[in-house]
């Protein structure tokens, strides 16, 4: 069975097709994925694709219910090209996230008369989206530092666009990791009353819940936005992990969770696969980011309040 998708706002922003974890060789870090979360490849699995307009190579992969894309410059980076402007920056990071939305052309103009700027494939200013551009970029300054790519085509292959969804996910559900679905993605921010109202307003994301998480010494709130849930968090201690991430980066994609069955059995994996961990609460778990590509990553057995993806 295909996954039917959940859509938020009046221009349908529904799929989360990917989110983007940049890296230098985008063959290592897919081979990471694939032992030690079971991921599945199923664009450049033989090899990476080269995208030349964007200079860069990728690929994407599922890992339970969340497409990955990984991503690296072509080497030496091109500083004038957003991907290899973005890794001479960061480096390893994860880099963003993207939606599959039903009126892209509508919600281009719909961000433009709000003075946001939206960027096209390659780098350069869009002031109307021409009918044949099929993704664009809001600048993160607009977007309380989210960098999110918006398209109006499905990702090739998607494998959950498949009629064999539904079997294929069950794949993850008997791994090692003990995997039940993707929870969400963290974005680190200085203001999140500031950072939620610009979410609402120019994305039209739903609030879910709120409050304050002692382990990870942030407030935050979850937000629905299309087909997956978004965590805004903001540092209430500078020395914590998300308040030196915040203090380094500013407002930025921060990290990813995943909800699992096992937390003991997760645990043990990771450690057999060379990934430090560490057990914030009863029910929390952090890999060590060194051994994850600098990608920080959570896995939980909580539930969320009022999670609309919740079986």
């Amino acid at each position: 069975m295909k996954r039917q998708y959940k859509k938020t706002g009046d221009y349908g922003i529904g799929n989360m097709i990917h989110f983007v974890h940049m890296t230098d060789d985008v063959e290592e870090l897919n081979n990471f994925y694939r032992r030690v979360f079971g991921g599945y490849v199923f664009m450049g699995p033989d090899a990476p694709t080269f995208l030349p307009v964007e200079d860069r190579w990728a690929s994407l992969l599922m890992v339970s219910d969340v497409c990955i894309e990984t991503m690296a410059p072509n080497m030496p980076p091109d500083v004038n090209k957003p991907v290899g402007k973005f890794y001479s920056k960061f480096g390893q990071h994860l880099h963003s996230v993207g939606y599959k939305v039903d009126d892209l052309a509508g919600l281009a103009d719909h961000l433009l008369a709000k003075g946001i700027y939206i960027g096209r494939p390659g780098g350069g200013k869009i002031d109307k989206l021409d009918p044949e551009t099929g993704y664009f970029y809001p600048s993160p300054r607009d977007t309380a530092g989210l960098m999110v790519e918006l398209c109006k085509t499905d990702m090739p292959n998607d494998p959950k666009d498949l009629p064999t969804w539904s079997e294929l996910f069950k794949m993850w559900q008997f791994h090692p990791m003990t995997f039940e679905r993707f929870s969400y993605v963290t974005l680190g921010c200085k203001d999140l009353d500031a950072a939620v109202a610009t979410y609402v307003d120019t994305m039209q994301a739903i609030p879910l819940v709120e409050g304050i998480d002692e382990a990870m010494q942030c407030k935050y709130m979850t937000l629905r936005l299309g087909d997956c849930l978004l965590q805004l968090a903001q540092p209430l201690e500078e020395d914590s992990h998300l308040g030196r991430h915040v203090a380094k980066w500013g407002n930025m994609i921060y990290s990813l969770r995943w909800k699992v069955r096992d937390l003991d059995a997760a645990a043990a994996w990771l450690n057999s696969q060379g990934v430090r961990t560490e057990r914030l609460r009863d029910n929390l778990l952090q890999a060590n980011e060194e051994d994850t590509f600098g990608a920080p990553m959570f896995f939980t057995t909580e539930d969320i309040p009022g999670d609309p993806f919740a079986s």
